[in-house]
């Protein structure tokens, strides 16, 4: 299937939650668990065949890094505006036109964030208690860009505790967000990792371009498990890195 079409898949199948109401009647159930779950997916819909098919499917375990002389990133997300979803798989804020991340030449409009308990992505062998995954599109094509900030217990985060204490509880239920400032689930550091992967939920389209951040972000022990008492495992294992680079950023 044509790149272009594989994304177009990825906005109808719900991986990216604007569309959620859309996705669950368009594509198989899917799940984290049982038949369902990401061993099966790409039995599940023949859209989903990169989840068994695919060579850079994420996540990976950040290991066995190269330093490199990588662009740094530039953030330049807004404040409010956003809408909060709790799609089935996940609580999601899908974001209004405006905030970017720029990396060298390229810009990336952010689309959606969302977060995984435990984190998908490991470093060095060793998982986090949440991930956080910050959705953008590239300005000028049809490449994906996802910002990952792996979420460890700490002090409070603004950012994380304003969502946390009205997380819709139900699938399917919505609310404005118009105090949440993206910003806050940031890093103090924008040092990252890179490497060539893929979505992490179905249809696991490839030529996403992975930036995780390399310093952990705090956020409270109870807001952690405000998340995890509604999904309380909703990662995909770990994927081979099949000889892929793993750039650094520090």
């Amino acid at each position: 299937m044509h790149r272009r079409n594989l994304i177009r898949g990825f906005i109808a199948l719900g991986v990216c939650p604007i569309c959620a109401q859309t996705a669950r009647a368009a594509s198989a159930h899917w799940g984290y668990g049982g038949s369902v779950g990401p061993e099966h997916w790409a039995d599940l819909d023949t859209r989903n065949f990169a989840c068994s098919a695919g060579r850079q499917q994420s996540p990976i375990d950040i290991a066995g890094t190269v330093k490199a002389d990588i662009p740094r990133i530039d953030i330049s997300w807004l404040k409010g505006g956003g809408r909060m979803v709790n799609n089935g798989h996940t609580i999601q804020i899908n974001m209004p036109e405006g905030s970017t991340l720029t990396r060298g030449d390229r810009v990336y409009q952010l689309a959606q964030l969302h977060f995984h308990a435990p984190s998908e992505h490991h470093v060095a062998g060793m998982s986090f208690p949440m991930e956080a995954h910050f959705v953008h599109k590239d300005t000028k094509s049809d490449t994906l860009g996802v910002l990952s900030a792996l979420l460890t217990p700490g002090a409070t985060n603004k950012s994380f505790a304003g969502l946390a204490k009205v997380f819709p509880a139900r699938p399917g239920e919505e609310m404005a967000v118009d105090e949440f400032d993206p910003n806050g689930l940031l890093p103090a550091s924008l040092g990252y990792w890179t490497y060539e992967g893929s979505l992490t939920t179905p249809p696991c389209t490839e030529n996403v371009e992975w930036m995780v951040a390399m310093e952990p972000v705090e956020v409270d022990t109870a807001d952690i498990k405000r998340f995890t008492t509604l999904y309380a495992s909703n990662a995909r294992s770990i994927r081979p890195s099949n000889r892929r680079f793993i750039l650094g950023l520090s």
